[in-house]
């Protein structure tokens, strides 16, 4: 099986909000489907954390390097592109894009063996996966109109993000996670996510620490992006002293990027997003590093239907991974997967045991969001 093309599909119209200070506008893209067509018919499918004319720039980049490729061996042909472009955007839109790539790849080969990805990136540990719902967070007095309507679909746990919290005052915090912890009952799952990487974010060490025991107080799973990402010695401090476990990574690529905050110790939950970080390939790998170092694999999936897709895959392949992120509310997830998601009625996600990464693109829905009827390769 031979790769004879690669398309891409920049999904806009319906973006959600991102959280960002910087708002993402319903036509912004900052997701984008690929396509990769092969010699015998074949479609596999992938999806890209970046913006439709840098993927479409950097599918031209690797052209050469992919073109009449094996269309079947997805870490070989993925580090042949990451090997052979370190000089001209490691890191960047070049990574994310090969990461695409990986992931399609990776359905191929499911498809052409007739088998499950999960299976195939080492075994099925499970069969299902609890879906925490993630959502961004409001003012106090709005939280449990955004998270009520999200506990009636059967979701047990949630993760609130971005929005006010750490950008005004102590006070507006506490009364975002108290609000949250009351909408969702004490048994449910609470994580909370600061949005670190936003634009010139000014939460430091010291508000990161006196922030966690408040959280500790809700009892909260885990406090995710505190700091500035680049801030490795206080992440590492601050594991240290939280008394909630700490999470990253989402903006990391590439398993080289991960080592130091693995082995120095600076995350309890590790959060690689395979749509940004290399594809399954390197994902894979950094769960693996992570486990040898005592850290948590929990993968990032504020992105798309496919990537929601090949965290349940990887899901399945980790024994300690019994957690995926479910961007809610999201038509990019909801509509363009044909059948959608449901959860079962302990709240659970069943992860799809068909060939490849189980999912099946509705044509119609991408054409809607793509602004152009798919011509497939």
């Amino acid at each position: 099986m031979i790769i004879r093309d690669i398309q891409a599909y920049g999904l806009k119209g319906k973006t959600p909000e991102g959280g960002w200070s910087n708002e993402l506008q319903p036509e912004d893209c900052v997701h984008t489907i690929i396509a990769v067509g092969t010699d015998t018919g074949a479609i596999g499918w992938g999806s890209v954390f970046t913006s439709e004319s840098l993927v479409k720039a950097s599918l031209e980049l690797l052209r050469p390097l992919y073109q009449n490729e094996s269309a079947i061996e997805p870490e070989r042909v993925s580090e042949k592109l990451h090997q052979n472009t370190f000089w001209q955007g490691r890191g960047g839109s070049v990574t994310h894009t090969i990461s695409g790539i990986d992931i399609a790849l990776w359905d191929l080969l499911g498809k052409a063996s007739n088998q499950p990805v999960g299976r195939l990136l080492g075994g099925r540990y499970r069969t299902r996966v609890k879906p925490y719902a993630s959502l961004l967070m409001r003012e106090p007095e709005r939280m449990a109109d955004e998270l009520l309507p999200v506990v009636a679909q059967g979701f047990r746990a949630f993760k609130i993000g971005w929005g006010p919290f750490g950008r005004r005052d102590a006070k507006t915090d506490e009364a975002i996670v108290s609000a949250a912890r009351l909408a969702i009952g004490n048994d449910a799952m609470l994580m909370v996510d600061a949005g670190g990487s936003d634009a010139h974010w000014h939460g430091d060490y010291k508000w990161a620490l006196r922030t966690s025991d408040m959280l500790a107080a809700y009892d909260v799973d885990w406090f995710e992006e505190a700091l500035h990402p680049d801030a490795l010695d206080d992440f590492k401090a601050l594991r240290r002293l939280s008394r909630v476990p700490i999470a990253g990574g989402e903006v990391l690529t590439r398993r080289q990027a991960f080592d130091p905050w693995l082995q120095q110790g600076a995350f309890d939950i590790v959060q690689p997003d395979v749509t940004k970080c290399g594809g399954l390939s390197e994902q894979r790998k950094i769960a693996w590093m992570a486990k040898a170092c005592g850290v948590k694999f929990i993968p990032h999936g504020w992105n798309t239907c496919v990537g929601l897709a090949s965290d349940l895959q990887i899901a399945s392949a980790f024994p300690d991974t019994d957690l995926i992120e479910y961007l809610t509310g999201s038509p990019f997830i909801d509509d363009l997967a044909k059948g959608g998601w449901r959860l079962d009625r302990d709240g659970m996600l069943e992860i799809p045991d068909k060939p490849g990464l189980g999912l099946d693109i509705d044509l119609a829905a991408l054409e809607e969001f793509a602004r152009v009827k798919p011509q497939l390769p």
